[in-house]
Parts: C-alpha cells; sequence; structure tokens
C-alpha cells in the first residue's frame, strides 16, 4: 500500500501549524476544520459532508503520522453507522466492511478477544469488549472491566464507555448498562450479558442470532477480575424457542442460533438456576440497554474508552507508552465527528502515548474524545475521489489490514442499499 497523497509539509511547517492548532484550540477557538471548505488544515472533500486529511505529529516516540476524516452530522445525506460483518463473534477488515456495507470512509473500533492463550483448548471469539447498536439495533452489552482485551483503562471509565450517534443525529460519549431478566411463572433471574464473551461469575448470559455460530464456552473463562482465570467447571446451556424450553445441556454449545430462538448460558449459581427450568417450561428473556447520560435512543453505539471530555484530558492517562492508535473526537455540539487514525509505516510506528492522543483530538478541535483499538487495528479507509469505494489511507503496523469485529462507517448520500453480513474470516486470534 503506498501512500495515497504523500506528507504534506516538512515536520518543521507541521510542527508550527500544530503548535498554532493546538492553541487555538485551547483557547477555546472554532474547530479545526471550521472553513466550509476545510482549508484550515487542509482537508480535501471526499464526499458530501466528508473531508479527509493527513498531518504529521510531533510527539515523545519521534514523529507520527495522523491520517483524519471530518464528518459533517448535521449535513442531512450524512450519517454514520456501525460496520460489523453480520456477527457479532465474527471478523472482516476495514475496507472488506466498508465495501460491502457502501461506506465512503471509516476506521476500525472497539477491542476485542483475539486470542485465548491462557485458556488452551477455547477458540478466540474474535468479539468485541463495549456495546455495539447498529441501525438502532442492540447487538450486545459490555464484558466485566477484568475481561478486556486492550491497554489499561483510565481511572473512573469502564467497559460499559461508549461513542454514539442518536437518533437526533448528533455524536455523543455515554455509557451504557444491560438491563434484562429471564423470568418464568415461579422465578425472575437477572440477566448479566447479551452475547458477550465473558459473562459476570455466577451469572446468566442471553445469546440470540446476532452472536453468529462461534462456540459459547469462552463466556464461562475468567472472572470479573482475572481474564486468565480457569473456565469454570459449574456450567449450564438452556434453549428457548418461542417462548418455550426447547432444550438443555450441561456445558455451552456452538452453532448459528435460530432466528426466534434465545440461548441461555449460566456459570457457577446462574447454572444452578438454570437447571431448575424444564423443556416445555414457558420462558420470557428481556434485554434491553440503558443509557447513563442520554435520553435520546442510539442509532449506532462502538465501544472504547473516553480520552477527552469537555474539552480536558482524563485524570491518569498512560504518558509513557508509545504506539499507534485509532481516536474519535466530537465537536461542534455532537455535530461533527473527526476520525483519527495514525500511519503505522516503519518511520512513524513509534506513534503516540494515550496522553498524547487526547492532546491532538484536542488540538483538533474535539471537546470529547474516544479511544478506539489501536496496534495492527489501526486502519482508515476513504475514498478517493472520482472512486466508487474507500481504500486503506494509512499503512497497517502488521503490514496488512487485521480483521476486526468492528468499526465507524460513514456514509453519503446517496445512501448505499442494506447488507445484512459480509463473508468473515475465522475468528481465531
Amino acid at each position: 500500500m503506498g501512500r495515497r497523497t504523500g506528507r504534506l509539509r516538512t515536520a518543521w511547517t507541521v510542527f508550527a501549524a500544530w503548535s498554532a492548532l493546538a492553541g487555538a484550540a485551547l483557547a477555546g477557538a472554532a474547530p479545526a476544520d471550521a472553513s466550509p471548505d476545510g482549508s484550515v488544515t487542509g482537508y480535501h472533500r471526499i464526499a458530501p459532508g466528508v473531508r479527509y486529511t493527513e498531518f504529521d505529529i510531533p510527539a515523545a516516540a519521534g514523529v507520527a503520522h495522523a491520517h483524519v476524516v471530518s464528518v459533517d452530522l448535521s449535513d442531512p445525506s450524512v450519517r454514520v453507522d456501525l460496520l460489523h460483518p453480520g456477527a457479532v463473534a465474527a471478523r472482516a477488515t476495514v475496507s472488506r466492511l466498508a465495501g460491502a456495507q457502501g461506506a465512503v470512509a471509516g476506521v476500525n473500533g472497539d477491542f476485542f478477544n483475539i486470542t485465548e492463550t491462557q485458556h488452551p483448548g477455547v477458540a478466540a471469539t474474535g468479539a468485541p469488549v463495549g456495546p455495539a447498536i447498529a441501525g438502532g439495533r442492540t447487538l450486545k452489552a459490555a464484558v466485566p472491566d477484568g475481561q478486556r482485551f486492550g491497554p489499561a483503562l483510565p481511572p473512573g471509565t469502564s467497559t460499559r464507555d461508549v461513542l454514539g450517534v442518536g437518533t437526533d443525529g448528533k455524536a455523543r460519549l455515554d455509557s451504557l448498562a444491560l438491563d434484562g431478566s429471564v423470568e418464568t411463572a415461579a422465578t425472575r433471574l437477572p440477566l448479566g450479558g447479551l452475547n458477550q464473551y465473558a459473562l459476570p461469575v455466577g451469572s446468566v448470559g442471553a445469546f440470540t442470532s446476532d452472536w453468529g455460530s462461534v462456540s459459547r464456552v469462552r463466556a464461562t473463562c475468567g472472572t470479573d477480575t482475572d481474564r486468565a482465570a480457569p473456565c469454570s467447571a459449574d456450567t449450564h446451556e438452556v434453549t428457548v424457542r418461542d417462548g418455550v424450553v426447547a432444550s438443555t445441556a450441561d456445558a455451552p454449545g456452538s452453532g448459528p442460533i435460530t432466528s426466534g430462538s434465545t440461548v441461555l448460558v449460566g456459570r457457577e449459581a446462574g447454572a444452578q438456576e438454570l437447571r431448575k427450568l424444564s423443556v416445555g417450561e414457558r420462558v420470557t428473556v428481556r434485554h434491553q440497554l440503558v443509557a447513563a447520560s442520554s435520553g435520546v435512543p442510539y442509532r449506532f453505539v462502538v465501544g472504547g474508552y473516553p480520552v477527552l471530555r469537555a474539552g480536558k484530558p482524563l485524570a491518569g492517562l498512560d504518558g509513557k507508552t508509545s504506539a499507534v492508535r485509532t481516536a474519535a473526537g466530537v465537536t461542534d455540539g455532537g455535530n461533527r465527528l473527526l476520525l483519527f487514525a495514525l500511519d503505522g509505516a516503519p518511520e512513524f510506528r513509534g506513534g503516540l502515548t494515550i496522553a498524547e492522543v487526547a492532546s491532538a483530538m484536542r488540538g483538533l478541535g474535539s471537546v470529547d474524545a474516544f479511544s478506539l483499538d489501536g496496534g495492527g487495528s489501526t486502519t482508515l479507509v476513504a475514498r478517493e475521489p472520482g472512486s466508487a469505494s474507500a481504500t486503506v489511507r494509512n499503512h497497517p503496523s502488521g503490514g496488512v489490514e487485521r480483521p476486526v469485529p468492528n468499526g465507524i462507517g460513514v456514509f453519503s448520500a446517496p445512501a448505499a442499499p442494506a447488507v445484512s453480513s459480509v463473508p468473515s474470516v475465522s475468528s481465531a486470534g
């Protein structure tokens, strides 16, 4: 993959421009691309309401190179939604997802269950860590904090933190918690998970057709505080079809889940409760994601963690570990979304620390910013002028695109036809 437009300026020129831009943002100036033609930082139009640029950033580990897509959410021809391969436990490259769903730009999304070296014989699911909503449809809830993959969370954040766009068309940061239950004529059990690769100890989790066909065993491994802890020896599974218990099993299974069915997986105390259910018994499974802040329903949600709130970096951000990163920023009262990805070419592979990412996003005018998966996952795609599809603009640090479970897709009119799924690669890490 060659550089699409080349380095825009010398490091000194960019350093001066970046310093001025960061200073203006700190002083409360307008967003970096406030000019209608995007000329302030060299943005160029790739679709109505969508612009792209790239530039160097001097950093502690050397010069980093950033690729940025600016999305005007107030433009009626623009929308943002989740890129995903049609199943929670599946992966595909960002370029493949963008092409299948007709996105004009996009970046990789949430951290995910990439490997299972701590649990030999247990398949990695490829499923993401945090909540996910696509097209207004809830796909999954968040795993326990101790079960996440990725760098340590900043103090005060959790796996429930999300970046989302509401039905009002505005982007915002929020936190989404699962509210659900399993109800019979005799009892009501709280639901501890929805299409998650890890369930809280002692809980019951629900798996629907959105999960895919990957084994559900991983959901019973580890603990709420230790991802590497052994898998539970006390498990039970119940399949509910059309509101009636259709079958039971002593261990979690695999294979596709038919529409209209829900598979309940219990561990420890949850398993003991599920053993009380009998084939033919009527069961109601209810679940929803409840927002901590917004009263506006979400059309799109992706997991990660916040690094900037109300223009201020979060306390405790890592300022020592530099890496290739992906992030998203919100500005202009939620009417503008910035997608940010570093280049992984050898000369730029030093990357940024999380603290530097927060500073960079603030320098671009973000009021709130959100860290997404990085390293070999970092990928930004954008449509070339005159092209019919989006292509990779950065150099993935692994030399090729890494398959990921989801991403942020940018769509610009005319709307692409809906695609329910794309072929995915193996979910093994």
